[in-house]
Order: C-alpha cells, then sequence, then structure tokens
C-alpha cells in the first residue's frame, strides 16, 4: 500500500469512527463564521485597481499632491430648454457646487467650476491687462448679471472645458482624497457615489435641469448597485442546480446535503474573509457563486459513488465509507490543483485580483473540508434505502448487469484508435485556429464608456453626453515633465514641453492637449493685441515672468516652485488601440526630447492608470498561465506518477484555454482586470473532469483492462456525474448573460464555455489521447 492510502485510511478510521464530533466541530465552526460572515462589507477603493508598483503609477502617486490624482468626479449641469444663461440655472449650478465642496473625501482645494475664485478671465485694455474670477463675488442672476458672466466665460477661454460648446451645460469638478479626512479611514467610494446621487443628482435633477455624473467612484457606485442582482442570479443558480442534482439522485437526502455542504463553504469563505479583515470587492462578488459551484461539483462526485454503492447494497456508512475513500486523492488533487490556481492569480500586481485570488483560494480550499470530508459523515447518518435512492436508472442498470447503454457505447468509442485519430486531427485544427486568432486578442477595454456597465446604463450615457458637448475628454492622461526649480521662465524648458504637445496633438485618437507653454503663449500674443504671430513662446525671461504672472499653480499646470509641469492630453476614448498608439508615441516623443535639463514621465490621469493596467495584465498573462499549468501538472505528477496521465489531463485543459480566447476575440472582449482571472479559474475548474476521469482509468489500466475497458469504466463509475455537473454548472452561469453589469456578462459567457468545452474535451479528447498513449497494457 503506498505511503498516501495508508494516510487515507487512517483519516477514514478516524473520521469514521468520531462522526459525532466531526459534526459539532463543523457546527461550531459554522456558527461562529457565520456570524462573521455578516459583518462583511463591500469594499471598492480606487488604489486596489491599479499596479501601484508600475512606474507609471510611481509617477502618478508621486505627484497626486500637486495636480490631483486620477480619481475625479465631473458633474455636468444642463439646462434642456435653452442656454445657461438664466436665474434657475445659475441657481442649480452653485447649488452642486457647493455640494460637492462640502462632501467629506472631496479634495476641495481642487473643486473647480464657475463659482471657483481660480476659475478667472483676462483680457487686454488700453492700461494693460485686467482681470477677475468669472462669476464676480457680486454676482446677481438679473440680465446684467448674466451678461457680465457671458463675457467672462468667453473672455476665459474656459467654453470646451467648464462650460459646454454649445452653452447648454456647465461642469463642476473635484478630486477625491485616499482617506476620509474625518475618520482617517479608507475613503468609502460607494458612500460617495450615494451622496452624489441622494444630495446632488436627485435635488438638483429638476425643473428642466439635468445633472450628470461620471468618475471611478460613481462608477463604483453604480456596479455596486448592479452587484445587489448578483443575489439573484445566485438565488437562480441555486434553485437550477438543486433540481439538476435532484434528477440525477433521485433522492431529497442526497440533493439537500451537497447544495447546503457547498452553501456552507461559502458562509465559511465569507467568514473568514472577514476575519482576515477584507471586504467584497464589487468586482470580485462573483467568487463565491464559484465556489458555491465547485462545491457542487465534487458534491455530485461523492452522492454519484455513495448512490452506486448503496443501489449494490452497502449500508449508508459503508457506503460513504468507501466514497470518501476512492475520492479523497482524486477529488483532494483536483481541489489542490483549483486552489494552486487561484493562488497564482497573487503573481499580478493588481489589488483586486489578489483579493480575488485570496478569496477564491480560501473558498476552494474549505471545500476539501465540507465537500469531502463533512458531506461523506452527514451522508453517513441518513438511511437511504428509505428514500428510495435511484441512481441514473439506464446508468445503473447498466452497472449492475454489464449491459452498457446507448450513450457510453458512443463515448466508448473516443478511445478506440481509429476513432481517437479523428477527434485528435479536429482537435488539432480547432487548436491551430485557436491559437492563430488568439493572438489577436487585445489588451484592455475595447468599447467607449465604463466597461464594466452597459451602453445603455446612466453612467454611459452621462459619459457620452459629456464627451460630446465639451471640447475635453473624460479620458485625458497627463504627462509629467520634471526640471529645475523656476523653470517655467526657461525658453528652452518651455519650447522643449510645447515640441512634445505639437507631437502629440498630431496623434490619432489625441482630441485636443494644454500644457503651461500653451497657455502662455496665449497670454503673449494678448500683450501684442491678440496677434496670432506673437502666440510664441519669448525667448525674453521677463516677458515669460510677466505671462506666468497670470497663471496661478491652482490651475493644475505647474507646481509652487515650477519644476514640475504636466502636459495633459485629452483623448477620443479609452479603447486599448488608443492608449496604445498614444503611449507609443508618447514613448518616442520622449525617447527623442529627454535631456539633462527636462525629463517627461508617463503618466497620471485616467488613461495613465489605464495605460499602467493593460501593460500589467499583458505581461501578468504568460506567467499567470505558466504558473497555473505548473501547479497542474506537478498535482497531476504526484497523484497519478504518471507522464502519460499528466498529458492526458493537461492538453484537454490547454486545448480549451486556447478556444476561449479565441472566443473573447470573436465576441470583441478584451483582456481587462475582470476577463484575465476567468482564464485561470476556467483551468483550475476544468482540471476536476479529467482527475475524475482518469483515476477511474489508471486503476483499471493498473489492473490489467485495455483503454477501452478502462474508459468505459470510467463512464460507468463517473461519467454521468461529469456531465451532470458540467451542464448543471454552464446553465447556473448562463443565467449571468442578463446582469446589469456588463463585466459580469462576459465573465457568464466565458465561464459557460469553458464548463461545457472542459467538461467535452475531458469525455473526448482525454480518452483519444489516452489510446495512442496506452497502446499494450500488462
Amino acid at each position: 500500500m503506498r505511503p498516501i492510502e495508508n494516510v487515507i485510511n487512517r483519516l477514514e478510521l478516524t473520521i469514521f469512527r468520531h462522526r459525532v464530533f466531526v459534526i459539532i466541530l463543523f457546527l461550531l465552526m459554522s456558527v461562529f463564521l457565520g456570524y462573521q460572515a455578516t459583518q462583511i462589507k463591500l469594499d471598492a477603493a480606487f488604489t486596489k485597481n491599479i499596479p501601484l508598483n508600475h512606474e507609471y503609477m510611481q509617477t502618478y502617486l508621486k505627484h497626486r499632491a500637486d495636480f490631483g490624482g486620477a480619481n475625479n468626479v465631473l458633474i455636468s449641469v444642463c439646462n434642456q430648454e435653452g442656454d445657461i444663461f438664466n436665474e434657475n440655472f445659475f441657481t442649480s449650478l452653485k447649488g452642486v457646487h457647493d455640494k460637492l465642496f462640502f462632501i467629506p473625501g472631496v479634495e476641495r482645494t481642487q473643486v473647480n467650476s464657475l463659482f471657483s475664485p481660480s476659475t478667472r478671465f483676462i483680457e487686454v485694455v488700453e492700461d494693460g491687462f485686467a482681470g477677475g474670477p468669472v462669476v464676480p463675488a457680486d454676482f446677481v442672476a438679473d440680465e446684467a448679471g448674466l451678461a457680465i458672466v457671458k463675457g467672462n466665460i468667453e473672455k476665459a477661454g474656459v467654453v470646451g472645458r467648464i462650460v459646454a460648446d454649445n452653452y447648454s451645460c456647465a461642469m463642476v469638478k473635484a478630486v477625491l482624497m485616499e482617506n476620509d479626512p474625518e475618520t482617517g479611514e479608507k475613503l468609502d467610494v460607494i458612500e460617495i457615489a450615494s451622496k452624489l446621487e441622494n444630495d446632488i443628482r436627485q435635488e438638483y435633477e429638476k425643473d428642466g435641469i439635468t445633472v450628470h455624473i461620471i468618475g471611478f467612484s460613481k462608477m463604483v457606485g453604480d456596479v455596486a448597485n448592479g452587484a445587489k442582482g448578483v443575489v439573484t442570479f445566485f438565488l437562480i443558480a441555486i434553485a437550477i442546480t438543486t433540481v439538476m442534482v435532484y434528477l440525477f439522485s433521485k433522492s431529497i437526502a442526497l440533493t439537500i446535503l451537497p447544495i447546503a455542504c457547498s452553501l456552507i463553504a461559502v458562509i465559511w469563505q465569507l467568514g473568514l474573509l472577514s476575519t482576515m479583515g477584507f471586504g467584497l470587492d464589487p468586482m470580485s462578488i462573483l467568487v463565491p457563486f464559484l465556489v458555491f459551484a465547485i462545491g457542487v461539483s465534487h458534491g455530485v462526485q461523492m452522492i454519484n459513488s455513495i448512490g452506486k454503492k448503496v443501489a449494490l447494497g452497502l449500508k449508508s456508512k459503508q457506503a460513504a465509507e468507501y466514497a470518501f475513500r476512492v475520492l479523497a486523492i482524486p477529488g483532494g488533487i483536483a481541489l489542490l490543483s483549483d486552489t494552486v490556481g487561484f493562488i497564482t492569480l497573487l503573481s499580478i500586481d493588481i489589488g483586486i485580483i489578489r483579493e480575488l485570488a485570496i478569496a477564491a483560494s480560501l473558498g476552494v480550499g474549505i471545500i476539501i473540508l465540507t465537500n469531502l470530508i463533512l458531506l461523506p459523515v452527514l451522508v453517513s447518518f441518513i438511511n437511504i434505502k428509505a428514500e428510495k435512492v435511484k441512481t441514473p436508472s439506464k446508468a445503473q442498470a447498466a452497472y449492475q448487469t454489464n449491459q452498457e447503454p446507448a450513450l457510453w457505447r458512443f463515448m466508448q468509442s473516443f478511445s478506440e484508435r481509429n476513432v481517437a485519430a479523428v477527434v485528435l486531427v479536429v482537435a488539432a485544427i480547432l487548436f491551430g485556429l485557436g491559437f492563430h486568432y488568439s493572438k489577436q486578442l487585445k489588451i484592455g477595454e475595447l468599447h467607449a464608456g465604463a466597461p464594466s456597465l452597459h451602453e445603455h446604463s446612466r453612467y454611459n450615457q452621462d459619459t457620452f453626453l459629456i464627451t460630446d458637448r465639451y471640447a475635453i475628454s473624460v479620458d485625458y492622461m497627463s504627462v509629467i515633465v520634471e526640471t529645475t526649480a523656476n523653470a517655467c521662465t526657461n525658453p528652452d524648458v518651455l519650447k522643449t514641453m510645447d515640441s512634445f504637445q505639437w507631437k502629440m496633438e498630431n496623434i490619432a485618437g489625441v482630441q485636443s492637449a494644454v500644457s503651461l507653454p500653451s497657455v502662455m503663449k496665449i497670454i503673449n500674443s494678448g500683450y501684442y493685441e491678440g496677434n496670432l504671430k506673437w502666440r510664441i513662446i519669448s525667448p525674453n525671461q521677463y516677458a515669460l515672468a510677466q505671462a506666468l504672472s497670470n497663471i496661478p499653480s491652482s490651475t493644475g499646470l505647474l507646481n509652487n516652485d515650477c519644476s514640475v509641469m504636466p502636459v495633459i492630453l485629452f483623448l477620443q476614448d479609452h479603447k486599448a488601440e488608443t492608449i496604445n498608439r498614444v503611449v507609443d508615441a508618447a514613448k518616442i516623443a520622449i525617447a527623442e526630447l529627454n535631456n539633462d535639463l527636462v525629463t517627461f514621465k508617463l503618466a497620471s490621469g485616467p488613461i495613465g492608470v489605464m495605460a499602467a493596467t493593460n501593460e500589467a495584465v499583458e505581461q501578468a498573462q504568460t506567467p499567470m498561465m505558466i504558473y497555473v499549468y505548473g501547479a497542474v501538472i506537478i498535482l497531476c505528477w504526484l497523484s497519478f506518477k504518471s507522464i502519460k496521465a499528466v498529458v492526458s489531463v493537461v492538453v484537454p485543459l490547454f486545448i480549451v484555454s486556447t478556444l476561449a480566447q479565441w472566443l473573447m476575440t470573436v465576441l470583441d472582449i478584451g483582456l481587462t482586470v475582470s476577463t484575465l482571472p476567468v482564464i485561470a479559474l476556467g483551468v483550475g475548474i476544468g482540471v476536476d473532469y479529467g482527475i475524475y476521469i482518469l483515476s477511474t482509468m489508471t486503476q483499471r489500466l493498473s489492473a490489467g483492462d485495455n483503454v477501452q475497458q478502462a474508459y468505459l469504466a470510467a463512464l460507468k463509475e463517473r461519467g454521468i456525474a461529469v456531465l451532470i455537473t458540467g451542464v448543471t454548472l454552464a446553465i447556473g452561469v448562463s443565467t449571468w448573460f442578463f446582469s446589469d453589469l456588463k463585466f459580469q456578462v462576459d465573465m457568464g459567457i466565458l465561464l459557460t464555455f469553458m464548463f461545457l468545452v472542459n467538461m467535452l474535451a475531458a469525455v473526448t479528447i482525454l480518452p483519444a489521447i489516452a489510446a495512442f498513449l496506452w497502446k499494450k497494457q500488462k
């Protein structure tokens, strides 16, 4: 007897001799962790969504205090019945500005609108320059006051930035802090989103005034609201799974117990996360369903094994002991493969993916306890014969009479070498096509608007309105220029920045750009009656100082000592190809223009964050797959001690992973923070099918059966459970197609595909490979 089998036998004796103690222990843990689970909260933070160690993000964090972060709020107040120049509109705009200003967590020095003192105009008069706030301190919204403000708006050059091109809207902008100033704790962006909706939109959207809000916090709030629907899908999935398991087992007890044990695993997972201080991010709220699905998968295998032995005359306790003994190794190896596969996601330097990895690996590790130990122990107390249990009638009859049903005879043919050759040729062709088209898989978002939400969502409609009515885009990137103190009056520095801006403005996808030199050129021409030929960087330092005196640091175009200045690029959208094109062009320009005096650094702003995230995802893709498959290969080797077995399990998984990437290119789904983990999750879950089938096959092959006989035995022992599991999980996940969250729809499509196709690969490609690897059997 092998050492591991000896350990399993001793463990079996210990567990089943102390069944009551085992149940009491699980009950106490369930009560404690159930209470802890009730304390878990939704937890979303901007910094969790970005790779903080990426060089772009190091630049972003270094200069965030001077130029604000990428966690912005943009509120566009619009008049549906004309332009903005009426009392009702300015009263509403002032109210929105003040409400946003006093929301805890808003960086008050960076709240910007027509009512901000920093929003100023400058004009040329007979005596030189004159200027002041666009909205005077003594502003009254009557005909004369509105006329003054309209003139000031035109002089200030804020049309397209703070005021819509057609004068139908005006913008209020703000930057959010990282920590709540009142509590000192991490800023609750979901609470911010609630205040934006309830205190601003609901209060001021009336009497022809509409309020349009975008920004990371608002997007996360909308995702969190949509994520509440996940509970509904979870309940639907439980109902569907319960029906399918009952149709499989024909026993109420054998239906309730695996469902209950899988739910206990979810409760333990949530309880442990809460105990460890983790919350549940809206983007990873789908993990509990995956834990439930994996638990049901192994629970079905357990009750399948128990049901067969009970039908052959064993008592419930004997059948449960047998099921534990034969499934402990393949089930444990499969779940360890899942766990290690999920842990490999920790290699990705993005907080939200690492939290997902922790949550998923915890949940799957718990299933080893709940579905491989607790489930057979509970079943051992039930008189299953009193329930008149029936394993699937045709399959059971075949098992007892050795008469194979037509389905098993058909599937057995996949292990015959002539049919297997056809299967492998078809698989090779599909793999070749999949590999070719998977090379076209794009990194990043492929659609305009917030990719987590549908195009018709209020958030994305607000985004489209703001993009359409303003000259600037909500998708902007700040390239940071580091130089020496007081460099704002150095013509060489300013000309270098101006050259960089000119190069970037001529890149497809860049809508417009602004920097200190571009504003100083406009001011300089103002000294010469606006003559365009004087819109230049003057070589005279005194002229530059004169122009600079009209630009305060509150504009965000320079820091206090003028040693750091951004060049802000407004992009048409945040599609992956647009970001890649602009970033690549910026890198070329930076390599050309960087010198001892001026250093350009990428990048801040929302697009800077997206660019860093896309690069982090691209860099992590290949290592993650190597780690996942490396873990599966090692654990399969430890389980079967056979290269043939490893090849038989891993090759179908790799083919399906490649086909899944092909599917992503066909459906125009990019590789993002939300879709990257799905590939690892799919591999982790898909390995279960192959390990269960091959565990029976290797036993029969060792006993002297040929491949066809071994595969038929595996089908009769495990086949129906594998088929039912694959179909059940796919149906449960397919309900996500109707989610309010776009990223959940994408994940649902990919997981449905991987659940089904991994199952089909395990019952077709695996035996076909085995037919050629095990040519002769002693």
